[in-house]
């Protein structure tokens, strides 16, 4: 007798132990989301991809925006004969959607000695109205990475390697022009 009191006992304690911590989870069922949604801490998500901040511009209205960057950026890649003369980074990064990419193909462009509006057109998927005949790969059929890009246009060259040094430097250049 005395055994199954204390097997009743326990299953009791147990019992209501594990009800507590139900209750102290929140409601289930119907109006859960809405009371979980009460009890979150107001509108502030938990979700992380939520907290980075997108930039919805593309690169010639980011640079729009900032004009006096435009000018230092454009002086600074004519002064190491990554743009032309005759252009400006903010007409030159047209169809961009970031400007560091768009800085990165330019460096990219010189380095492995391709023709850039061909890798313009490879990493946008835009074709641009410059005579693409010249352009090897499947220029602008749809949008690609850089190293792909660069791959395309130029099997032999070390496309990792090449992306990854044009990145660099369009990175430093990008800070250069912000101050």
């Amino acid at each position: 007798m005395k055994k199954l009191f204390l097997v009743v006992a326990v299953a009791m304690i147990g019992v209501s132990f594990g009800a507590g911590r139900a209750a102290a989870q929140g409601p289930a069922g119907a109006g859960a989301g809405s009371a979980a949604s009460s009890s979150s801490g107001g509108g502030h998500s938990l979700n992380p991809i939520k907290w980075v901040k997108k930039d919805s511009k593309s690169a010639s209205d980011q640079l729009d925006a900032k004009d006096e960057q435009d000018k230092k950026l454009t002086a600074n890649l004519r002064a190491q004969g990554v743009l032309a003369a005759n252009t400006d980074a903010k007409s030159a990064c047209e169809n961009f959607k970031a400007l560091d990419e768009c800085v990165a193909a330019l460096h990219a462009s010189k380095n492995v000695g391709v023709d850039f509006n061909c890798l313009k057109s490879n990493l946008t998927g835009v074709q641009t109205s410059a005579d693409m005949s010249s352009c090897k790969g499947s220029a602008g059929d749809k949008a690609m990475s850089l190293s792909k890009a660069i791959h395309a246009m130029k099997p032999e060259a070390d496309a990792k390697g090449e992306a990854k040094t044009a990145e660099k430097q369009a990175k430093d250049d990008l800070k250069g022009s912000k101050g």
